[in-house]
């Protein structure tokens, strides 16, 4: 079986020629390209690669992506628990704990023996994959195998841009499969959203230059549409990747408001880690001091910690007091079924994918 090499792709961008690996966000204001993975329960990884070069907008021609069965996937919630978590936030926010929380949960699949001479489940293929069925705006790769870290991810979400001194994020909150499904509910929650990352980005960013350039507009998606706001602002010459991240991270629009209170509810009542899925993914260019993470939504990992290697992927939705427990329920398998479809190699989404 052959050995993969550590890369990470974005974009027009392929880095090899790993050169540095750490946990310290602060290795990210010296110099070089980094591949960052941050993980939405805090585990980091910041890798700098030596060769960064462009190339096609999408992965190279090279081994084919083989899938897990498209009946093997399972979830770490069933629809029942799932709803009930519904509810028991509903009841949060009717007592003033609350009000919104991100529910989420984690399918899994085996993925199939390779064959001799096999690329070990070779992660930048799925992102060939997806780049066909499922293009997004921040997709990428970040393979790192001695790390634990195998990632392929189709975001459509920005965490964080930086240019200079600039910083951006870019919160999702409302989905539908086209725009006459959004409700005011989902209005209601982007802006409940857009309030907490402009709180978030206030912390580190010089007084008055926090501003909102966009609210809800209306962005449309492989089998679906969000409503997508803008936040900007200008850091304060005393805050740097570190600083960025304990104000910001994990992103808003995956955890809810109050931030911590979210937080807490979420460790009560999900079942499963979440991982790469709702944390960071993404490029950091110390030296031009430009940056794209992407919040890691429609993201694949690639979980070697059991007897066999198992194809991970999330899913959730925001929850608020105008929820239908059904309705949440239904929007997790919207989100999913595209890209599960293509991780199987189904060329149609079945919605007998996702227990």
């Amino acid at each position: 079986m052959r050995d993969l090499a550590p890369m990470a792709r974005f974009g027009g961008l392929v880095a090899s020629d790993l050169r540095d690996v750490t946990t310290d966000l602060g290795a990210l204001d010296s110099s070089g390209f980094w591949a960052v993975a941050a993980g939405f329960e805090g585990r980091t990884v910041c890798a700098r690669f030596g060769d960064v070069r462009r190339a096609s907008a999408g992965p190279a021609a090279g081994p084919r992506w083989r899938g897990p069965d498209p009946g093997a996937w399972t979830s770490s919630m069933d629809r029942t628990a799932y709803e009930r978590g519904v509810r028991t936030i509903r009841e949060r926010i009717a007592t003033g704990e609350v009000y919104q929380v991100n529910l989420c949960r984690v399918l899994g699949a085996p993925l199939p023996e390779q064959g001799p001479g096999g690329d070990a489940h070779d992660i930048d293929a799925l992102t060939a994959a997806l780049a066909h069925g499922n293009p997004a705006p921040y997709a990428g790769t970040i393979r790192l195998p001695a790390h634990g870290v195998e990632i392929a991810t189709a975001s459509p979400e920005l965490f964080l841009r930086r240019d200079g001194r600039t910083v951006e994020s870019g919160p999702i909150k409302g989905t539908g499969r086209t725009a006459a499904d959004l409700l005011p509910k989902d209005h209601a929650e982007n802006v409940m959203i857009v309030d907490l990352v402009r709180n978030d980005l206030g912390r580190v960013c010089a007084t008055g230059t926090v501003t909102v350039p966009a609210l809800c507009a209306v962005e449309a998606h492989p089998g679906l549409v969000h409503l997508v706001s803008t936040v900007r602002g200008e850091l304060r010459p005393d805050a740097g990747w570190p600083e960025l991240f304990a104000a910001a991270f994990p992103p808003g629009s995956v955890t809810g408001a109050p931030k911590s209170s979210a937080l807490r509810i979420i460790g009560e009542l999900e079942t499963a880690p979440r991982g790469p899925y709702c944390g960071a993914i993404g490029w950091v260019d110390a030296d031009r001091r430009t940056a794209e993470l992407a919040v890691g939504i429609r993201t694949f990992w690639i979980d070697r910690t059991g007897p066999g290697p198992v194809l991970r992927f999330g899913t959730g939705a925001g929850i608020t007091w105008g929820s239908d427990p059904a309705g949440e329920w239904a929007e997790t398998r919207l989100k999913a079924a595209r890209l599960l479809a293509v991780a199987s190699e189904v060329h149609e989404a079945s919605g007998g994918m996702l227990r």
